[in-house]
């Protein structure tokens, strides 16, 4: 049986994961939402908050009061258009959406293809992504439209593809497993966006923003284009920003985190489709370390409400039949589904 909220687009389990040095990324305009007058009409419409927002907080994202709310709402979001973002040579039998599809069926990754390596030891990349530019107004006026539906149907019709319309903006997360291989899990706060209450892995998503700034270039988010950036920066911070996100909601220093390994992509039907990026990451603290350091509070502390540890065999046998899987939010099915596949950390 498997859990309709979540499916896997890619895995790397063939590698046990990739690192930064084995990923690349294609940048092109080509690769944002297809715009649309009635479709960026209705993203100018007042409301178009998740449905899982509090009414008070919804009012109160609005009118840009919340904390983050005015960032978030003109931060723009390394999109991974799923439609055109994967390598071509990814089995496009495996790509559909709207097929759920549990990790044991999902072979995305094509060893057999010219453009990914065999061997893991391969200097070459062995994973390309095509990025384009999103920003979260539009994903709350597409995903997470009450005219979702339409938009995919309209995306067929017009395009040949139901995604062409959605901002999908590309997340990230990470399985962070302490040195005593216990895997962190935070419980969301009931005042945030989307799924308030369930457990979650750490996880947000890259900034573009931050991609120029290591370039040299100060500029605002809304002048952030495409041509402005460049291929290493991005891949550098698609695998920095898990880091920064631990750090920032757990409270655990950088200098305390192993390299982030991609375990592949998953998507979150609850808001059509949205694909994450998720990543193992190892931490050289303990539980109980990494328990006193949440407790003290990071930047983004208010985020989450408690802290809760499972041992690797337990997140390995965790499925749609435990009665811990209906607390995990969907990005962390979609993290445990890789993880459970990858193995990353497996001897």
């Amino acid at each position: 049986m498997t859990d309709t909220e979540v499916s896997l687009l890619l895995h790397c389990a063939a590698w046990r994961g990739l690192l930064q040095a084995q990923v690349q990324v294609e940048l092109s305009e080509r690769f944002n939402r297809q715009t649309d007058p009635a479709v960026d009409r209705h993203i100018e419409e007042p409301a178009l908050l998740p449905p899982h927002t509090p009414s008070s907080d919804r009012a109160k994202e609005q009118q840009g009061d919340t904390p983050h709310s005015r960032q978030r709402m003109e931060k723009s979001c390394i999109t991974h258009s799923l439609h055109d973002a994967a390598q071509s040579s990814l089995d496009r039998r495996s790509r559909a959406v709207n097929q759920v599809e549990s990790a044991d069926s999902v072979s995305a990754l094509s060893p057999a293809s010219s453009t990914f390596s065999k061997n893991a030891d391969d200097p070459e990349p062995l994973l390309t992504l095509r990025l384009g530019l999103t920003c979260y107004k539009d994903y709350l006026g597409t995903n997470w439209s009450c005219r979702v539906a339409e938009l995919r149907q309209r995306g067929e019709a017009e395009f040949g593809d139901a995604l062409a319309l959605l901002a999908q903006p590309l997340g990230v997360g990470g399985v962070l497993c302490t040195a005593n291989g216990q895997v962190v899990l935070i419980r969301r706060s009931q005042k945030v966006a989307e799924a308030g209450g369930l457990l979650d892995i750490p996880g947000g998503h890259p900034e573009p923003k931050v991609v120029c700034e290591r370039l040299g270039q100060a500029v605002c988010e809304e002048q952030i284009s495409v041509d402005m950036m460049q291929q290493r920066p991005v891949v550098s911070e698609l695998f920095s920003s898990v880091c920064a996100e631990i750090r920032d909601e757990v409270n655990i220093p950088l200098s305390s985190l192993g390299e982030p390994v991609l375990m592949g992509v998953a998507l979150n039907h609850t808001s059509a489709g949205r694909p994450s990026a998720e990543f193992y990451v190892s931490c050289s603290l303990t539980s109980d370390e990494v328990r006193k350091l949440y407790w003290k509070g990071g930047a983004e502390a208010h985020e989450s409400t408690d802290i809760v540890f499972l041992g690797r065999t337990e997140v390995l046998q965790l499925d749609i039949s435990c009665p811990l899987w209906a607390e995990l939010c969907p990005s962390a099915k979609g993290a445990v589904l890789l993880y459970q596949t990858v193995r990353p950390d497996s001897a």
